[in-house]
C-alpha cells in the first residue's frame, strides 16, 4: 500500500513537471512576440515554478525510502525542505519580477502583439486550475508537504495569469503602456505573499512544532474513550515530519495489570489514532498507578 500511495505521489509531481514545461514555451513565445514585462514576469514566475515541481518530484522519492541506520527516523523531512526551498525560489523569482518592472517604468516601450499573450494567459490559467485541483487532492489524501507546496505554486499561478490576461486587455483598450509594469508588480506582490506562507509551513515540521490544535483534539477525544482502562494519561508530546506525525505520552494503568494486559491495552490505542489520524507513530510510556 505504502508503495502505491508514493508512486501516486510521484506521478502527481511529474504531471506538474509536464504541464510548467509546456506553460513556460508558451509564456516566453508570447512574451518575446509582445515585449510585455506583465507576460515575461508570468514566464519567470512559471519558471520557478517548474524548478518546484522538479523539486517535489525528487523530495516524495527521497521521502518514501523507509528508515535506516543513518536515518532511524526515516526521510520525511525531506518534503519540508523541499516546501521552504521552494518558498525561497518564490522570494527571489518575486524580487526580479520587481526590478524589470520598475525599469520599464523609468523607460517604457510598446507593447505588440497583446490577443496572443492574452489568449496564452487564460490557457495557463484553466491548465493550472485543474493540475492545481489533481495535486491539492493527492496531498491531501497522502498529506504531502511538497505536492501542497507545489499546488500552492499552481493556485497562485492561475490567479496571476488571470491578472496578467486582464490587464492585458485593459492594456489593449486604453494604451496605457504603464498598466504593464504595474501588473508586473502587483504579480510580484501576490507571489511574495504566497512565499511568506509556504515558508512559514514548511519551516514548522522543522522545529518540531506541536501537531494542530484540531489534531490534538482527536487524541484527547480517543483518550478519553479509554478512561475506564486507565487512570490517566500525561506529558502529550507531538510533531510531525514529512507525512508523519509522531506522539508521545505517559499512561498511568492499574498496577495489578499484566504486561500483556498492558500491552493489548496499547495496541488498541495506536490502532484508534491511526484511524482518526493517518500515519501516525505512537510511543507510549506505561506507568503503574496505585
Amino acid at each position: 500500500m505504502k508503495f502505491k500511495a508514493d508512486n501516486k505521489k510521484a506521478n502527481a509531481a511529474l504531471i506538474s513537471v509536464i504541464s510548467n514545461t509546456s506553460l513556460i514555451t508558451l509564456k516566453v513565445f508570447a512574451g518575446i512576440l509582445s515585449g510585455s514585462v506583465s507576460i515575461i514576469s508570468e514566464a519567470i514566475h512559471s519558471g520557478i515554478d517548474l524548478i518546484a515541481s522538479f523539486i517535489a518530484y525528487c523530495s516524495v522519492k527521497i521521502s518514501s525510502k523507509p528508515p535506516d541506520y543513518e536515518h532511524p527516523y526515516g526521510h520525511g523531512k525531506i518534503e519540508n525542505f523541499s516546501g521552504l526551498i521552494e518558498g525561497l525560489l518564490i522570494f527571489i523569482a518575486a524580487f526580479f519580477i520587481i526590478n524589470e518592472a520598475v525599469v520599464k517604468l523609468i523607460n517604457p516601450s510598446e507593447v505588440g502583439e497583446t490577443w496572443i499573450g492574452i489568449i496564452i494567459m487564460f490557457v495557463s490559467a484553466i491548465v493550472n486550475v485543474v493540475v492545481s485541483k489533481f495535486l491539492y487532492k493527492v496531498a491531501k489524501e497522502e498529506d504531502s508537504m511538497a505536492l501542497e507546496a507545489d499546488a500552492l505554486h499552481l493556485k497562485t499561478d492561475v490567479y496571476t495569469s488571470i491578472g496578467v490576461g486582464v490587464g492585458l486587455i485593459a492594456l489593449e483598450i486604453t494604451k496605457l503602456v504603464i498598466l504593464d509594469s504595474l501588473i508586473a508588480i502587483s504579480v510580484a506582490l501576490l507571489i511574495m505573499k504566497e512565499a511568506y506562507h509556504l515558508c512559514d509551513n514548511a519551516l514548522k515540521p522543522l522545529i518540531d512544532s506541536r501537531l494542530s490544535e484540531e489534531e490534538e483534539a482527536k487524541i484527547c477525544i480517543v483518550m478519553e474513550s479509554y478512561k475506564d482502562h486507565i487512570i490517566d494519561y500525561h506529558n502529550l508530546c507531538t510533531r510531525k515530519a514529512g507525512n508523519t506525525k509522531y506522539i508521545e505520552f505517559h499512561m498511568t494503568v492499574n498496577k495489578r495489570l499484566s504486561v500483556e494486559e498492558s500491552h493489548e491495552i496499547c495496541e488498541e490505542i495506536e490502532r484508534d489514532l491511526e484511524e482518526v489520524l493517518k500515519n501516525t507513530d505512537v510511543l507510549i510510556h506505561i506507568e503503574p498507578g496505585e
